[in-house]
């Protein structure tokens, strides 16, 4: 039997001033090593589930449970398992990859000689190698969005959360990133993924959620969901699910 590696029990989130909830009585179990893909429109509440789970924001009322801790009870022991992938650029844009990672590294007290080894690892796997030492505001956008990531992965996380991991960025870097997810999956790291590109999370997940308006709409694995929806692929069921109307 598989392990649940995170469990979310009912969980509900309404920001102040607003009467509908972002989050409403969502539950879902993630098992460890899958890819589990949260799918949904903008303001479905995929990234406050994602900012939820890595602490980063309180929630109302439920129960979350991660590698068996108690969210938020125990945050500060879940924090060290856990890499955020936010979908917004957080990195600085006068310094270095190399210097950017160096930052992120002293935050999750990496030593010295095992944050350099991870970082020229990392880059090189992500083939960033030659423009290492260039001012991340020299990048393109799927350079910038591949440093990132990096700086999610250099403490070698248990769970990553990756907020629109391929949004805005070439063919070939995307191609390169989710290559390089599946092999990191492959490896034993349990990822939870948002998107809005369907044929990309066909691809890639293990099992997929479909949010809208904080409420969860079905979950199930992109084949079953397809089967049964008889739809063609998971695009047409997405459009099926939260309808045509503008998202704006």
């Amino acid at each position: 039997m598989q392990e649940i590696i995170i469990n979310i029990n009912n969980v509900s989130k309404t920001y102040r001033g607003n009467a509908a909830p972002a989050v409403s009585n969502f539950s879902i179990d993630v098992v460890q090593g899958e890819i589990f893909g949260l799918l949904g429109p903008n303001g479905a509440g995929k990234s406050t589930l994602l900012n939820i789970l890595s602490g980063l924001l309180p929630f109302d009322t439920g129960k979350i449970s991660i590698c068996g801790r108690k969210l938020p009870q125990q945050l500060n022991e879940i924090k060290p398992l856990i890499g955020v992938v936010p979908q917004e650029i957080a990195l600085y844009p006068s310094m270095t990859a190399v210097e950017n990672l160096k930052v992120f590294g002293g935050f999750y007290g990496l030593r010295k000689k095992e944050l350099n080894r991870r970082i020229d690892s990392l880059i090189a796997y992500f083939g960033l190698a030659q423009s290492k030492n260039r001012w991340i505001k020299t990048y393109s956008g799927g350079m910038k969005r591949r440093i990132n990531l990096i700086a999610g992965l250099l403490h070698q996380p248990t769970i990553l959360f990756l907020d629109e991991p391929t949004v805005s960025v070439d063919v070939q870097s995307k191609t390169l990133i989710l290559d390089n997810l599946k092999e990191i999956n492959a490896q034993g790291t349990t990822i939870i993924y948002t998107s809005h590109f369907m044929e990309e999370a066909e691809m890639l997940c293990s099992r997929v959620a479909f949010i809208d308006e904080g409420k969860l709409l079905c979950k199930g694995t992109p084949n079953d969901l397809i089967q049964d929806s008889g739809c063609e692929n998971l695009e047409a069921l997405y459009l099926k699910l939260t309808g045509k109307t503008l998202r704006d």
